[in-house]
């Protein structure tokens, strides 16, 4: 009896052990996934009762919803000759000697048709060809397209807000509203130094969005961008107001940008930057990034600005601003804060007072430091520039200044701004500076300035200290800090020399520069005039 007993308890644990070997794995497969999917189940039942606290989706989509309809893509043509070509094969003179230059034979030979002159040999790496005498070419027309945004914001009177360097130079431009329906602009006004233009479309059932208050805008609050990156139309990104009165120093601009973090690219420019309120705060205008793809920084023009330029071109046409006259620069050192007697170095030095000018006649002199315009405080030049230019001519301002280290009030009736003649950072700027057709402006590269930019020493050539947006040059990927070392072909070692070999007759069709960058970095590129 008890045999039978243990040879029993010896099958079962046969049998025990058996299962645990052949079945064990999926066993504990499976318990270990039961308890995962109990775990995940608890984590969506504890999701759902957070979200019931989720403000911020409801608020995003909210905003979205109410502004989308009145966000445009604003579809440009630019209708572009092209020169005859110096090959067949239709690259700008001077490419192929260039390419050869640079690769040698590492490029298949090409076939080459005469005639060469009396002993002359065959150009590197061609081979002959009987001669086929050249056929008369004509100048080829086609059309360049581009793509920008833009925010419906009169819907009675159809206008439309969107960047100036996107409909700069267009022979067409579309608007393409949010259902899909497509209108040709009636008009166009633009103002280049605020980068603002304002199009006007004739069309029913236009929605549009309210300009808010960008004076009331605080660092660290949520802004929404709207707009078409890459052409996909009412792309919305999410971030914050990075920092405020934020400019890239471009001559003859008026920059005052808000800073954001939500995500910019090409397409997005035009479009608008707004607030939790719906409200149109900004017009998101450029990034700064080593790439060309955003990197979290992000410039939009202020609604207040933006509204002051748009009310003047649709009333006169044209964006007339007040003149002050006087050159000035801020104050970073503590040693001329203290020389002058100053209390603060917020506010912008007199450097110099042009004859004849408001300021002049005022009685404002060199030394003065301007803190304030009708009893509002003013931080740096950019900002004195700014309330300045926005204010109308002929109206009679409240200036207070530092004197010999005394406060005074000086009254001051604008006079008007021209388009000849500009005062800025203590000099005067007379006319059209030379590289304004290329859109190029430099300063001759010396040991100090090269070694502040990061290029060594011995680096010859002129230090690129602006780039006009709506340049070719800019399109090519030109920008500042860079450094031209020759202009077809030909070294140029000062910034006279720069401007003499832009202006050539050859230059008319376009011109090749030789560009570095702090890196080392070297390359050609062909760049057209505007």
């Amino acid at each position: 009896m008890k045999s039978n007993r243990f040879w029993v308890s010896v099958m079962l644990l046969l049998g025990v052990s058996v299962g645990v070997v052949f079945l064990g794995p999926p066993m504990i497969e499976g318990i270990a996934y039961a308890m995962q999917k109990g775990k995940i189940s608890a984590l969506r039942e504890q999701l759902a009762e957070m979200s019931k606290t989720d403000k911020l989706s409801p608020l995003f989509i909210a905003v979205s919803e109410a502004v989308k309809p009145s966000v445009v893509v604003v579809r440009v043509k630019q209708k572009v000759r092209m020169s005859s070509p110096s090959s067949r094969f239709g690259f700008p003179p001077g490419f192929e000697e260039e390419f050869h230059r640079r690769f040698g034979d590492k490029i298949p030979p090409r076939q080459f048709r005469g005639p060469l002159p009396k002993g002359a040999p065959l150009p590197k790496g061609v081979v002959p060809l009987p001669h086929r005498a050249p056929q008369p070419q004509k100048d080829r027309w086609f059309y360049r397209q581009g793509l920008g945004s833009g925010v419906i914001v009169d819907a009675e009177n159809g206008y439309v807000l969107t960047n100036f360097h996107v409909v700069s130079g267009a022979d067409k431009v579309e608007v393409i509203l949010a259902d899909g329906r497509s209108y040709t602009t009636e008009w166009i006004r633009g103002d280049k130094k605020t980068d603002l233009a304002v199009l006007k479309i004739i069309a029913d059932g236009l929605i549009d969005a309210p300009l808010g208050d960008s004076d009331t805008v605080e660092v660290g609050q949520w802004v929404l961008a709207i707009g078409a990156p890459f052409g996909l139309p009412q792309t919305v990104t999410a971030g914050i107001i990075s920092a405020k009165g934020r400019t890239t120093r471009q001559p003859g601009m008026y920059q005052n940008y808000l800073q954001t973090d939500a995500s910019i690219n090409r397409g997005n420019s035009g479009g608008p930057l707004v607030n939790t309120k719906g409200e149109v705060i900004g017009i998101n205008t450029m990034i700064l990034s080593r790439t060309g793809l955003n990197d979290g920084v992000g410039m939009s023009i202020p609604s207040n600005m933006a509204r002051n330029v748009m009310e003047q071109l649709i009333d006169k046409g044209k964006v007339v601003r007040g003149f002050l006259g006087v050159g000035i620069q801020n104050i970073f050192d503590e040693g001329l804060t203290k020389n002058l007697k100053l209390p603060t170095s917020k506010g912008a030095l007199v450097s110099s007072v042009l004859p004849d000018s408001a300021a002049a006649k005022a009685g404002l002199k060199l030394d003065d430091f301007i803190v304030s315009v009708d009893g509002k405080p003013i931080s740096n030049l950019n900002e004195l520039r700014n309330r300045i230019a926005g204010i109308v001519p002929g109206k009679t301002v409240s200036l207070g200044i530092y004197r010999n280290g005394e406060k005074k009030s000086i009254k001051v009736v604008l006079g008007t701004l021209s388009d000849t003649a500009q005062v800025a950072s203590g000099k005067v700027v007379k006319g059209e500076a030379p590289g304004r057709k290329f859109g190029l402006f430099v300063q001759t590269l010396t040991a100090e300035t090269a070694e502040q930019a990061g290029y060594p020493e011995d680096v010859k050539g002129v230090l690129i200290v602006d780039v006009d947006a709506d340049s070719d040059a800019f399109e090519n990927g030109v920008r500042e800090k860079m450094v031209v070392t020759h202009v077809d072909g030909k070294p140029v070692t000062t910034a006279e020399a720069f401007y003499k070999a832009i202006s050539s007759e050859q230059a008319k069709s376009g011109i090749r520069f030789r560009l570095m960058n702090p890196v080392g970095g070297v390359w050609i590129v062909f760049v057209t005039p505007k």
